[in-house]
């Protein structure tokens, strides 16, 4: 049983108004499918964060909606507050929850943050694990200089450009978005006001000043009392009781202890219970001991009962005319799409291919949006060849009727034409797709990337078939030899790349070819 859930984390750059927050709240709730899970607002910071789960078209237009309304209502030129920030949506982070990979987390985040910027003019970095250069992988590094020192240096500094947008700030001031791992926000509370001790005791525990790995902690002062507040960025690594015991033992050299401790937001189950079995000692526990996760595998187990539903291919086998060859070059088109965007994800990531994943990313886009269109003609095709067969079941028993008849036959016999044509177009687009995806990517998929440029060459070939077959019956002989001329064009592009394919396996994979 499939169920994909994604979470996001967008942060926002309010919490004094609740009317502004609320607003956010509700243009994420007018996304069905999406469910907010936890709200966290601190006014000291001027900060909410909001955590929310659902399937992952719905989550990325949430977070889209939200963007947009934190923009509309919050002004970074007005906005203080001791959380360091560049954007009224500061930052929004995917996390990959269920049947949901790390890679489908980043192009999410890619998609995001392209939408972001062309629709509401807002520079967008990308992070962490979709990171397009090293030192963007680091929220810091963006964020270094805060709104203020962006807005000036985002128009002069090369290496202050956004990865999607204008160069330049607005009062919505700019989004980072990017895919990671589970993320603690972890803060501890001292016995103390003085703010000094908080920030010595961060600077010894965070990474970045030889501290722990995957810890990120700076000292502030919240509600009069001195905190060091922290980003726990790989709780399996870095489990929080070691957090906690390293921070008291700092605390006790300045004579003061833990006051207590708090959660920005949520916590996965099996950092509490790493921290639970630490302090307890339960040296011989197995996961498999608590109860709520042996119900949770039971709820998941796939129902038997459930009937298959039919499928295309048995749609396709059945004796109805439609689909036909036209749906079924389509759909040979649109597996060949989808094998082009595997080989790209099976390629991106990869340190072995660190040099060609700029190239990898937007084939993986492109391919996925011909699996679309392709997917679509599927139905167009039936859709068509039906439009024909009303066509010739108009009356003939007069002039007029015999003339609406033949009207409506060119007509539909047109349209009949036209969508092959189409799918003889972006077929040959996967093909090309599928050549790049051969010669650059992971050489382990090599195979995968032939096999599309074949299966996209069938389907090419069906569609023009299905194209000749239905110009024969245009009464515009013009039409009809437009129609063939541009397929033997394409098909004479399609050979070529036949060719340059073959030469790419036999010199890459040294294949017999």
């Amino acid at each position: 049983m499939s169920n994909p859930l994604v979470e996001c984390i967008p942060n926002y750059s309010e919490a004094r108004r609740p009317e502004v927050v609320e607003a956010i709240l509700s243009a994420i709730r007018s996304v069905n499918g999406v469910v907010i899970l936890d709200k966290h607002s601190d006014l000291d910071h001027n900060r909410t964060v909001v955590t929310m789960v659902g399937t992952p078209a719905a989550v990325e237009e949430a977070a889209f909606r939200s963007i947009k309304k934190a923009a509309e209502l919050i002004d970074l030129n007005q906005h203080t507050g001791a959380h360091p920030r560049i954007g009224a949506t500061d930052v929004v982070p995917f996390v990959p929850i269920t049947d949901v990979t790390m890679s489908d987390c980043i192009e999410i985040a890619r998609r995001l943050g392209k939408h972001v910027a062309e629709h509401l003019s807002i520079p967008v970095y990308l992070y962490e694990e979709a990171a397009t250069r090293p030192e963007r992988q680091n929220l810091e590094t963006i964020r270094k200089g805060q709104y203020e020192g962006l807005k000036e240096e985002i128009k002069t500094n090369s290496d202050r450009q956004p990865d999607f947008g204008p160069a330049e700030l607005g009062p919505a001031g700019a989004t980072v978005i990017g895919a990671r791992q589970p993320l603690i926000a972890f803060n501890i509370y001292l016995t103390t006001s003085e703010v000094a001790i908080a920030q010595k005791i961060a600077k010894a525990v965070r990474n970045s000043s030889g501290g722990l790995h995957y810890v990120k902690a700076m000292g502030v002062l919240v509600e009069g009392r001195a905190q060091v507040s922290m980003n726990l960025t790989h709780y399996r690594q870095t489990p929080i009781a070691r957090v906690v015991e390293m921070v008291r033992r700092e605390a006790e050299r300045y004579g003061v202890g833990i006051h207590h401790s708090e959660l920005v937001g949520l916590v996965p189950q099996e950092a509490l219970v790493d921290a639970a079995v630490w302090y307890t000692q339960l040296d011989q526990f197995e996961p498999g001991q608590i109860l709520e996760s042996r119900l949770y595998d039971v709820l998941r187990a796939p129902d038997a009962s459930t009937p298959d539903k039919g499928d295309f291919l048995a749609e396709l086998a059945s004796a109805s005319p439609t689909p036909g060859g036209g749906s079924a070059a389509a759909h040979t088109g649109a597996a060949a799409a989808a094998l082009v965007a595997m080989v790209g994800r099976l390629t991106v990531g990869k340190k072995k291919y660190a040099d060609v994943e700029s190239q990898m990313w937007p084939l993986i886009e492109h391919a996925d949006a011909l699996r679309d269109q392709l997917s679509r003609l599927v139905a167009e095709d039936s859709a068509a060849f039906e439009g024909f067969m009303a066509a010739s079941r108009l009356p003939k028993d007069n002039p007029d009727q015999i003339a609406a008849r033949t009207a409506a036959m060119e007509t539909a016999t047109l349209e009949a034409a036209k969508v092959p044509a189409h799918t003889v177009e972006l077929a040959l687009e996967v093909m090309r797709l599928a050549v790049q995806a051969a010669e650059l990517g992971n050489l382990n998929a090599i195979s995968d990337a032939a096999s599309a440029v074949h299966l996209a060459e069938a389907a090419l070939q069906s569609a023009g078939l299905n194209i000749l077959v239905n110009v024969k019956s245009l009464k515009d002989s013009s039409k009809a030899a437009e129609f063939t001329q541009t397929f033997q064009s394409n098909q004479q592009e399609a050979q070529s790349l036949l060719t340059k394919l073959n030469e790419i396996l036999s010199s890459r994979a040294q294949f017999p070819i």
